[in-house]
């Protein structure tokens, strides 16, 4: 049972107990029956009215909640689909309970609502203040209906994207200004255009950071950067041209520092005071004609060299060769200055390569001479092996560089359609002639030594006149000077084969006196020991050089003439 039932059957026992209580105090008062009936019914009237009353309230109470859950429904449904959240529907409750739920469900949306339009005014602030920085086109969202959790979702994460473009365009707006004061600073100019002094004078958070300000930023400063470039080209063209003016008209090094400052900076004082300098410069240079000429002459002859130039270019430039010196002979020649050094820094890697070789060849020439001089043993420094180190790596490089030059020439003659000279011939060429040079050489030495040795070992076996000094170590088989013999008491006659072993012991020296003629006797002893020598090697199959060949051919040749003269 339930309270509310409980309550109900306590309220009709205790009625009745009230009844019975009020017979009781009317018997004992002794009221008549008819105002007992009078009064019973006045408590009968008294309750009814009372419960007929409540029950009055009671009834009008469920319309009430009927209607307020309709109109909480309805509410909560359009709030629902504003939202754009699924319908919320109430089951299995009393209507008392359902009208309390829904009111509570309604309050909670209406919250979201409140929310949303909040976040959506606050969102839309931000995206006006970004427009009017960065004059951008406003967020596409309707700001009169309520917005979706994903479309503030993307509003939002729009707004955080414009946020970090428009930081990026301040830190780039603030650099570019930095640079464009910098430029202004150094080309000395002032603020010309609205657009320059709004970029110069405004406050940096002010300034409006649109795509076409951006450009216009990154315009103004390529053109303030070209300005001070062709500044900065004709200060240095000035320049050059005035330290080629000093050097060729011999200015004084004092005058000249007196000038540096100029030299340096490209202000506008100091393009002014370099194109005075200038002119200044340009009529001395009148002045002192023949001078200057000459000094470019040299000038001349230095690129010539430099690019290779044979003879016949050089003399195909015939005012070099003239005596009256004018004005239009210096431009003459100040014009080919000028295409020289055009023509050698178009070509430098290939001049510098040539170069190269050339320094290489002229160290491999040298190292290779010393080579060959007998004198080098002589070098107790220790420069003996650092040398020959150096002349095999010389050997082996120059190939090489020549390889890579002859590819470099081949690619730059197929891009220029011609061919590239060095000293009026092919590279190549000029190579192969060098090389073929310094073996022609070669060979000629060679024979050259082969003769004198030949001669000088046929005057020793003719007049055994060779003197010995002992050396600081006498080697093995030497003999002393007790045991040589002496002939006439003031020569040393040698033995036929001494020549064989005269590289031991000392140092040959040619008597003073006349060399005396040899007998019949001695003429024939060595012819037949020159035989004797070259039977033996033919007899145990020994090589026979050249030399060797030489040697017993002339010596032989010399007895047999020798003993000719003699008979007769």
């Amino acid at each position: 049972m339930r309270g509310s039932e409980v309550h109900a059957a306590e309220s009709v026992a205790y009625l009745n107990r009230a009844m019975v209580r009020l017979q009781e105090i009317w018997d004992e008062i002794g009221i008549l029956e008819e105002q007992r009936l009078e009064r019973t019914n006045e408590v009968h009237k008294h309750i009814k009215g009372l419960l007929d009353l409540m029950i009055a309230e009671e009834e009008a109470h469920k319309p009430r909640l009927v209607k307020s859950i309709e109109s909480c429904r309805k509410e909560l449904s359009d709030l629902c689909s504003e939202l754009q959240l699924p319908p919320f529907e109430e089951d299995g409750c009393t209507m008392l309970q359902m009208e309390k739920n829904y009111r509570t469900k309604l309050e909670v949306m209406k919250e979201h609502k409140r929310q949303r339009l909040e976040e959506l005014k606050r969102l839309t602030a931000k995206d006006c203040e970004l427009c009017d920085i960065m004059c951008t086109t406003p967020f596409s969202i309707n700001k009169n209906s309520l917005p979706s959790l994903t479309q503030l979702e993307a509003y939002r994460a729009y707004l955080d994207e414009l946020t970090k473009e428009k930081e990026r365009r301040h830190l780039e707006f603030v650099s570019l200004k930095k640079e464009i004061a910098l430029c202004m600073n150094d080309l000395e100019q002032q603020p010309e255009t609205s657009f320059e002094t709004d970029v110069m004078c405004e406050d940096d958070e002010a300034f409006c950071l649109s795509n076409d300000n951006m450009d216009a930023l990154k315009l103004l400063l390529g053109q303030l950067k070209e300005r001070k470039n062709e500044i900065q080209l004709h200060c240095s063209a000035l320049r050059t041209k005035i330290q080629q003016l000093w050097e060729r008209l011999q200015v004084p090094q004092e005058e000249r520092e007196g000038f540096s400052e100029h030299m340096v900076k490209s202000k506008k004082k100091n393009i002014e005071a370099l194109q005075i300098e200038f002119q200044r410069l340009e009529v001395l240079k009148i002045q002192s004609m023949k001078s200057v000429t000459e000094a470019i002459r040299a000038e001349i002859a230095l690129l010539w060299e430099r690019c290779f130039y044979s003879q016949e270019q050089c003399q195909a430039f015939v005012p070099y060769h003239e005596d009256n010196f004018t004005e239009e002979l210096l431009n003459l020649h100040e014009a080919e200055v000028k295409a020289l050094k055009k023509y050698y820094e178009d070509h430098k890697e290939l001049f510098d390569g040539v170069t190269k070789w050339q320094e290489n060849w002229s160290l491999y020439l040298e190292l290779d001479k010393k080579a060959n001089d007998p004198g080098r043993f002589n070098n107790r420094g220790g420069n003996l092996l650092k040398e020959e180190k150096q002349r095999s790596d010389l050997q082996k490089s120059l190939p090489k560089l020549e390889k890579i030059l002859k590819a470099q020439i081949d690619l730059w003659e197929q891009e220029q359609g011609k061919e590239f000279l060095v000293g009026g011939q092919k590279f190549m060429e000029y190579v192969q002639k060098q090389w073929d040079e310094h073996q022609s050489e070669k060979e000629k030495e060679k024979l050259e030594r082969q003769l004198k040795k030949t001669k000088q070992t046929q005057e020793d076996m003719l007049y055994g006149t060779t003197v010995r000094t002992p050396s600081k170590r006498r080697m093995a088989g030497n003999p002393t000077p007790v045991k040589l013999r002496k002939l006439n008491g003031t020569s040393t006659m040698s033995t036929p084969t001494s020549f064989l072993s005269s590289g031991f012991g000392g140092t040959m020296c040619q008597s003073s006196f006349q060399k005396p003629p040899l007998s019949t006797t001695k003429v024939a002893i060595l012819t037949i020991l020159y035989l004797i020598l070259l039977l033996t090697h033919v007899y145990y199959n020994l090589p026979i050089t050249v030399n060797l060949q030489i040697h017993l051919v002339t010596g032989i040749s010399l007895n047999i003439f020798q003993v000719d003269s003699l008979q007769m």
